[in-house]
Parts: structure tokens; C-alpha cells; sequence
């Protein structure tokens, strides 16, 4: 609505300029081209009371000079330039100006916009500009004429005179403080480069934009639109003469076309005023209706908690989203680096309501951790539910995620053996605290390397809760749809949908497997062998040892590290009773003495018959599993959560 109202005005002043200026001078307001920007100020920001102001101090600025520059400090900061061609009059620039900024409206809100009338330039930005001569990917041409295209006859001489004019204006310009005209057997050229562009910077805007033309022959006219300047010829003579303006102003009273040059500014200024506050008061009364409909679906426990920050709190700790504050990027948002008021560092994770399930996932995480303190569990301290984004807030890990230590090894240092002891025994108490240390049993249904924070001295933190889940004690498991990182998933519940906490314990056992060896388990292809099965191959044959990751240089107590591997084998097992649990786990890995680690059985996903033989590779699953058909019959279970055919978790990638 706002968008059909400025063009509308817009669409009015530019015929009424263009009729009304006709009669005393030609300001020249045709457009000749336009660029709106792609990016948009944050949400709630002053950025049309900015240009406003912004647009009126360059009025203002304009009645002393042919081009100023200006800018406003604000969020964001509002950078703008006008410049009128040199050879217009004073009451021209002005008329010409006022088209400008009446037509640029209809790029807001975007942070940037130039437009380009065959008598004068208007830019703003939220950067400094000013010295830009050339942009590689706005730079333009404009070949459009009335004119039409020149005879064929012609076009020999034809192209040879506006080759000659172009570089006549153009080296007039270079040499006269960037300005020139000029006429050549009938072809007339003008040169301008705006008045903040350097002497070098005009040289090489004009030297490109003369190039550039070129390419419009043989149409009669063409224009060369820069970040720097402005090139154009025609075969009709566009330009004024200064000599002859003041002649015509003389004989017909220069008093009273200023005078009517002030009214229609006034006029112009005026209108965009309201244009504005009529913008202002639809976009507060969508944004209204929009959080009208988005507190409808968020609980009435949570409208007043006191878990609940302001959304504009959290949009200046973040530097309101800036990318250079973002340190994460998941399927469920982004996280971003931040600091309160305070000057306490967290982490904000940025959510955006899309449907009902995005909803459920905001609050399940909010529920499930709110009242939970473990050494080993992020510290959920709140939520914002009121803002264009739904926002979690974390203690900040200043080590981020695990990943990047074990599988980006030349982007950050290595962590020697006690490092990744402490990070699996830390992961597993976390995990056993889920399971059975809170008041209800918890699932985290995501473990995951990604989902290890690390503390200042590495100590883990199991993040990101949104796909967990929780159950009463008298329930033997859960029936429901598979959601989950492939690579990580138990296969009972992969393929039946069955969800205990033992699907926790096989991610866990592949998290064990990956932070010893230093590999992803993702290879589930011809050509590779997976994690799994490599670690279980060199287990049967004794050269359990071969697994470990070589950048260790053999660092490690090796009776520890076999352990440790062979928890890990235990904790990936096909068959869910055969794992332990997470509090047997911490015990076995606590034990200070000799380990009495069980002998695994072969774990899932493995192919016995060799990578070539398709139908052998799922075998294995199947007869583990002991399922034909992929279905249940646990209440609440449905088969349409499953695969088609067994034989599709061979094409399955974990990645």
C-alpha cells in the first residue's frame, strides 16, 4: 500500500516537473536510470525519519552550490551525495534535485539507492561513498533513445564522430575540474564527474564510461552511468549554454522562477512528510497484526516470565545481528556473539516462526532446559518471544563446538589425549544427568560433535535441545517421527521410530569414535568405508590401535585409548539392550583401576560381504533388527515416518 502511494507521487511530480519546467528552462529531470539496494535497516530503526532529514538538509545545502554531500550518525548511518550538472542554472538544480528526491522514495526501505536524471545525481548509502569512481557490478549503460538508430549509410562516420566527442568532453572534463562539453559534426557529448570523486578517480570513471558507450552504437544517443560520473551523447543538443541562461533569465525575471522554484520544493518537501508518516503508520500497523497473530501461539506461561528478555536488548548486544558477530549456523537458526548491558558475553540463537513446528521446537528447548544445571549442559539464561525473531540465550562456550577441533585440524589447535578423555567422561555425565538425574527422563535425540560446546578450558557443554524429548517413567519408550543428524542415529530408531534413551547412547558411542580417531563418521558410500566399521574391522583383528588419530604422535596411554574405543564399540551396538547406559558408561570410564569393558557385539550399517555387494550391506541391519516390514505396532507409531524399503538406508548419507 505505502509502495503503490509513493510511486504514485512519485509518478505525479515527475510530469508535473517535467510540464510545468518546460515553460521557463529545461532542468532536464528525465530519468535515466536507477539502482535500488537489496538490504533493509534493522527492524524498529529511524531510517525514514533519517532520510527525511537527510533529503532536507541537502535542500537546504543546494540553494548555495551545484553538489553537496551529507551525513546523518545514525543506525544505520545515512551517507548521501546531489550533484547537478555544471551547466545548468541555479533554478534548474534545484527543480532538478526536487524530481530526484521525490522519485528515490520508492526504493525505501532499502539502505541504499542512487537515480541518475540527464541533469543531476542523488545517492545515499549506509557507508562512506564519497571517493568511489567506478562499481563493478552497478556501473551501467543506458542505450534507450526516441531518437532510433542511425542509417546504415551512416554509421561509419556516424560512429567515428561519437568517438571523437565522447573523448573531446571527456578530456575537457579531466582537465576543467570534471566537467565538459562539446559538439562534433552535428554530435553533442557532456562529461561530468561528481564533485567528492578525486582527480585520479574522474580520470578513470571517464576513462570507463568511454569505453562503455561505445557499445550503444549506432543508436543515436547513449548514456555511460557510473559510481563516479556521467557520460552521455545525442544527436540533439541537450546541454545549456551559461551565457545564454542568464540572458533568458534576465528577460523573464529571475525573481519569479526562484520564487516558484522555492514553492514547488515546499511543496515537494511537505509531501514527502506525509508520504512518510502515512508509510510509518502502515508499517507499525502490520507489524502489529504480526505479533498479534505470533502471541497467539505462544504460551500464556511464558508472556510475562521471568526468563523473558527485550528483543531490543538483544538486537544492540549482537550489534544488532551484524555478521561479524555470528559464530554458528544450524538447521534450526543462527548464533550469534553478544554482550549485555552489563557486559556479561552470551550467546543469542537467532529462530524465525515459519510453522507451527518451528513454534513447538521454541518451546520444547525453553521447557526442557529452563530448570536444568549441569557442569555439562549449556545454561539456557532466557528467551525473547516478542520480536520479529524468537531469540534463546545461552552462556557464551568461548571454544565454540567440537567439530572444529577434531575434523578442522589446520584451522585450530589439536587437543592432546587428556583433552578428549575430559571431553568424553564430561559429555557422558551430561548425558547420564538427562537420563537420569532430573525429574523427568530426557532424550536429547541429537548428539552430536557440532552440539559439544567448549568452555575457556575445554570442558564440554551439550547443546541445542530443540528435537529433545521426554517421557514418564512407567513408558518403555517413545513412538515418533525420526528427526536427527544420519551418521548419528540408533537404527531401532531409524527404522521403527522407536525412542529410548539408548538412541542417545549410540550417538554418543559415535561421538567417542570420532573425537579418538580424529574422522567423521559420514561415509556411507562405493568407494569409502564408514567409521564404523573401520574402528570394528581393526578390532576383530586385533590392530585396534591403527584407529587412533595420528596427530597424537603416539601420546597417549595406550590401554586407555583401547578402552575408550571399546566403550565406544559397546555404546554402537545394533541391538539396543546390548548398550549400556550412559550411568554404566560414566562408571566405566571414572574407573581408576583396571576397566572391565565387555566385548561388543558388531555394531549396524556394516557390509560383511565387501562395499560392492549391495544386498549383504543391509543384511546385517535386518537381521539385527529382526524387521521385514518397517512398522509397529506401538501406539502413536506410523509407518509413513519410515523408509519405503529397507533396502533405502543403503543411499542414506549421514552427512
Amino acid at each position: 500500500m505505502a509502495s503503490i502511494f509513493i510511486h504514485g507521487v512519485s509518478f505525479f511530480f515527475f510530469f508535473f516537473f517535467l510540464f510545468f519546467s518546460v515553460s521557463l528552462s529545461d532542468p532536464r529531470i528525465s530519468e535515466a536510470g536507477s539502482i535500488c539496494g537489496t538490504f533493509k535497516p534493522p527492524p524498529k530503526s529511524r531510517f525514514i525519519p533519517t532520510f527525511i532529514e537527510e533529503m532536507e538538509a541537502i535542500s537546504e545545502l543546494l540553494t548555495t552550490r551545484n553538489w553537496t554531500t551529507h551525513f546523518v550518525n545514525s543506525t544505520p548511518p545515512m551517507f548521501a551525495l546531489s550533484q547537478c550538472f555544471n551547466d545548468l542554472s541555479h533554478n534548474d538544480c534545484l527543480l532538478c534535485y526536487a524530481a530526484s528526491r521525490t522519485a528515490l522514495p520508492r526504493c525505501l526501505p532499502a539502505v541504499s539507492a542512487r537515480i541518475f536524471l540527464d541533469g543531476c545525481f542523488l545517492r545515499y548509502e549506509n557507508y562512506s561513498f564519497y571517493k568511489e569512481s567506478t562499481d563493478s557490478l552497478r556501473d551501467s549503460v543506458n542505450c534507450t533513445s526516441e531518437l532510433g538508430e542511425i542509417d546504415e549509410s551512416d554509421k561509419l562516420g556516424f560512429g567515428e564522430n561519437v568517438r571523437v566527442v565522447v573523448e573531446n568532453v571527456t578530456r575537457t572534463a579531466m582537465a576543467n575540474g570534471g566537467f565538459g562539453i562539446g559538439e562534433v559534426n552535428g554530435m553533442f557529448g557532456l562529461a561530468q564527474c561528481w564533485g567528492s570523486v578525486e582527480p585520479a578517480g574522474c580520470r578513470t570513471c571517464l576513462e570507463k564510461a568511454r569505453r562503455s558507450i561505445t557499445s550503444c552504437l549506432p543508436s543515436r544517443e547513449g548514456r555511460a552511468l557510473n559510481a563516479g560520473c556521467y557520460l552521455r551523447y545525442s544527436t540533439v543538443r541537450f546541454y545549456n549554454d551559461k551565457a545564454e541562461e542568464q540572458d533568458h533569465d534576465d528577460q523573464n525575471g529571475f525573481s519569479g522562477r526562484r520564487a516558484v522554484a522555492a514553492i514547488v520544493l515546499a511543496s515537494v518537501a511537505s509531501l514527502i512528510i506525509a508520504i512518510s508518516a502515512a508509510f510509518a503508520c502502515y508499517t507499525r500497523i502490520s507489524n502489529l497484526k504480526k505479533k498479534k497473530k505470533k502471541q497467539s501461539l505462544i504460551p500464556i506461561s511464558f508472556r510475562d516470565s521471568d526468563v523473558n528478555f527485550k528483543y531490543e536488548t538483544l538486537e544492540k548486544a549482537t550489534n544488532y545481528f551484524s555478521p561479524s558477530s555470528k559464530i554458528g549456523q544450524g538447521g534450526a537458526g543462527s548464533v550469534y556473539k553478544g554482550t549485555l548491558p552489563n557486559g556479561k558475553i552470551v550467546a543469542v540463537k537467532r529462530l524465525v516462526f515459519h510453522t507451527r513446528q518451528w513454534v513447538d521446537e521454541f518451546f520444547n528447548e525453553v521447557n526442557l532446559i529452563r530448570g536444568i544445571q549441569h557442569k555439562n549442559l549449556v545454561t539456557l539464561l532466557g528467551c525473547s518471544i516478542e520480536g520479529p525473531e524468537s531469540l534463546l540465550v545461552y552462556e557464551y562456550a568461548p571454544n565454540r563446538s567440537l567439530d572444529q577441533f577434531i575434523f578442522d585440524k589446520k584451522e585450530v589447535q589439536i587437543l592432546n589425549w587428556r583433552q578428549r578423555f575430559n571431553i568424553i567422561l564430561g559429555t557422558a555425565e551430561g548425558l547420564a544427568h538427562l537420563h537420569e538425574g532430573c525429574k523427568m527422563r530426557i532424550i536429547h535425540r541429537d548428539i552430536k560433535s557440532s552440539n559439544v560446546l567448549l568452555d575457556e578450558n575445554f570442558n564440554p557443554k551439550i547443546a541445542d535441545f530443540g528435537l529433545a524429548r521426554h517421557f514418564a517413567a512407567d513408558h518403555t519408550h517413545l513412538s515418533t517421527g525420526i528427526a536427527g543428524t544420519l551418521g548419528y542415529m540408533a537404527p531401532e530408531y531409524l527404522v521403527r521410530g522407536q525412542l529410548t534413551e539408548k538412541a542417545d547412547v549410540y550417538s554418543f558411542g559415535v561421538l567417542i569414535l570420532e573425537i579418538v580417531c580424529g574422522r567423521r563418521n559420514s561415509s556411507f558410500t562405493e568407494n569409502s568405508t564408514p567409521l564404523l566399521q573401520t574402528v570394528w574391522d581393526l578390532y576383530k583383528s586385533g590392530r585396534l590401535s591403527e584407529a587412533i588419530d595420528s596427530c597424537l604422535n603416539k601420546d597417549y596411554p595406550a590401554k586407555e585409548a583401547m578402552d575408550v574405543l571399546q566403550i565406544g564399540l559397546l555404546c554402537t551396538q545394533a541391538l539396543a539392550s546390548l548398550r549400556p547406559s550412559m550411568a554404566t558408561v560414566v562408571k566405566l570410564l571414572s574407573s581408576e583401576g583396571e576397566r572391565k569393558v565387555s566385548i561388543p557385539e558388531q555394531p549396524p550399517f556394516l557390509n560383511p560381504c565387501g562395499a560392492s555387494r549391495r544386498s549383504c550391506r543391509v543384511s546385517s541391519l535386518v537381521s539385527k533388527l529382526d524387521v521385514s516390514s518397517c512398522t509397529s505396532t506401538d501406539s502413536g507409531s506410523s509407518s509413513s515416518n519410515l523408509p519405503s524399503r529397507t533396502g533405502d538406508l543403503t543411499e542414506l548419507n549421514p552427512n
